[in-house]
């Protein structure tokens, strides 16, 4: 039986939005089907910017929205800052992204108080989450320890 050695080629959309996945969403960085269509939409974005004048800069401008429309508020990374924020003296920085990840799911139903959107974090509501999800970490540190 003969194996091929195959590389999976990400081209620079592909590159950076894995990377941002990782880091913010991790529950969507192994999704290669949403990284797929993100990649050709942002692809086809810059092409047609192009195509209609835009310069290089603002058709790249173009493209990175349509690349992260609708991920630029995480809730992994709410929960990060919060960790480091108002618990980094009791939270080593080494167990902070894998203690983010156990509470994530126990903040889903906190989080679905609210009109999470891209621009979120701008709203006054954030405040009221932040809050709202410090004191429910604050408890469960409380009870489970790190």
């Amino acid at each position: 039986m003969k194996q091929k050695n195959r590389q999976v080629e990400l081209s620079y959309y592909g590159l950076y939005l894995q990377k941002y996945l990782i880091e913010n969403h991790p529950d969507k960085s192994s999704d290669k089907d949403f990284m797929a269509v993100r990649e050709d939409l942002a692809a086809d974005t810059f092409e047609q910017a192009r195509l209609v004048g835009y310069s290089v800069e603002g058709a790249q401008e173009l493209a990175m929205k349509a690349l992260l429309q609708g991920l630029h508020f995480s809730e992994f990374r709410t929960v990060i800052d919060i960790l480091e924020n108002e618990f980094g003296t009791n939270v080593p920085a080494e167990k902070v992204r894998r203690l983010a990840l156990v509470l994530l799911p126990r903040l889903k139903e906190t989080f679905s108080g609210y009109p999470l959107s891209d621009d979120f974090a701008l709203s006054s509501e954030y405040d009221s989450l932040y809050s709202e999800l410090s004191g429910t970490i604050a408890v469960y540190l409380d009870e489970h320890g790190i």
